[in-house]
Order: C-alpha cells, then sequence, then structure tokens
C-alpha cells in the first residue's frame, strides 16, 4: 500500500534569511517538521540528496521518515511543501509534517487510466480525463501508491464518477459521486470544403456604380 523511504536530517538553530544563505551556500536546505501539537522542530536536509529522492517519488503521498541525527528514532512524516527557486534548480526550503499510526490524514493520489475504450478504439471517440490527481482520506500504512480506473467499458456518451471508483479498504475519496473522472466525447466534425463555400459571403452589387456607367456610355453614344 503505502509507500516509504528515508532522509538524513540535521537539527539546526539559527533562522533567518541569513542563515538560510549560508545553509544553502553549504549545499543544504532549511526544513519544519510541524508535529501534532508539538512545536516545529527546525531542520536542514542536503538539497542534493533531497532532490534525488523528490524526483523518483510521488511527494504527495509518501511516507517520509526522517533520520535525524542524533535521535533514536525515526519520525515519520508527509511532505507538506516544497519550495524551489523561481528560475534554478534550487531547492530553497522544505515543510514536513508528523503522522501518527492509526490518525487519518489526506493526501493526493495520482490516477491512472487503463484499457482501451472501444469509443476510442473503434468509434473515433475522444477519451478525456477529467481528474488526474484525487484528494482521499486514509491511515498512513493504508495510503494508495496510485488508483486505477479501467475505461474498457466506455463508448461514446459515456463515462466513470467518482462514486463508481473502486476504492482500497480504509480509503475514502473526497470528491462528490457524480464528479466525473473520465469520459468519451464524439470527435469533432470538420467542415467539408462545401460547408465553406455555403459560409462565403456573396460581395454586395453596388446599383449606382452601374447605373452611372450606363449614363457615361450613353452620352458617349449621343
Amino acid at each position: 500500500m503505502s509507500q516509504t523511504t528515508n532522509l538524513n536530517a540535521v537539527k539546526r538553530t539559527d533562522s533567518g534569511k541569513g542563515a538560510a544563505r549560508k545553509l544553502r551556500a553549504g549545499g543544504r536546505a532549511p526544513a519544519v517538521v510541524y508535529g501534532q501539537g508539538e512545536d516545529a522542530l527546525h531542520l536542514s536536509v542536503d538539497a542534493l540528496e533531497t532532490m534525488n529522492l523528490f524526483s523518483h517519488i510521488s511527494v504527495e503521498n509518501t511516507i517520509v521518515e526522517l533520520n535525524v541525527e542524533g535521535e533514536k528514532k525515526r519520525i515519520p512524516t508527509l511532505v507538506r511543501e516544497v519550495q524551489l527557486h523561481p528560475f534554478k534548480p534550487e531547492l530553497l526550503h522544505v515543510d514536513f509534517y508528523v503522522i501518527q499510526e492509526g490518525v487519518e490524514v489526506e493526501v493526493t493520489v495520482p490516477l491512472h487510466v487503463h484499457g482501451d475504450a472501444p469509443g476510442v478504439k473503434l468509434q473515433g471517440g475522444v477519451l478525456q480525463q477529467v481528474e488526474h490527481d484525487l484528494p482521499v482520506r486514509s491511515i498512513p500504512s493504508q495510503i494508495p501508491e496510485e488508483l486505477t480506473i479501467d475505461v474498457s467499458g466506455l463508448e461514446i456518451g459515456d463515462q466513470i464518477n467518482a462514486g463508481e471508483l473502486q476504492l482500497p479498504e480504509g480509503v475514502t475519496l473526497l470528491l462528490e459521486d457524480d464528479q466525473a473522472l473520465v469520459l468519451v466525447s464524439a470527435p469533432r466534425v470538420l467542415e467539408t470544403a462545401d460547408d465553406e463555400e455555403d459560409d462565403e459571403v456573396a460581395e454586395p452589387e453596388i446599383v449606382g456604380e452601374e447605373e452611372d456607367a450606363v449614363e457615361e456610355s450613353e452620352g458617349a453614344e449621343g
């Protein structure tokens, strides 16, 4: 079910922009762990190690156990927020929050589609995935790595709503039952050449100019 990984961390006492700049200059990034009613724990993590880890996991729903230097027990957490530099591949700050065994948490889980929809394969329709990440509530040990939906029975005009999704035991989907997840829509009809010709607007006939031309011709003949 839930995916778990480890990350090393070191306690820090200094705070503020100056301290954060020094950490980053040394290849580390400031981090904060928010507890369940406890004071926040200020840490630093290796920036490169953390960025590499985050690139290989689903940050939204993976349990990250922090190995804090000097502590005997790991701290089970979920990533709450990751701050990155706006235009450089640099980690600026990470927020974690502590999870407790048996206490439900709300996370986001990716939704993956599988199967071949007849409405697409045989009827030329278009498969549209409305939701790509789903908010769910679950105890930490039951957090699914992903949720899947089978579209092999969908024809044009069919859809699958949130209330029809098969969920693992102990997982609650935090969407209304009638929220569409995937649907098959009809293909767009391209305009034909005849349709385009019908849409063309004929140039208006300028009567006044023709009358002037006739009068000039009659005057020349006279």
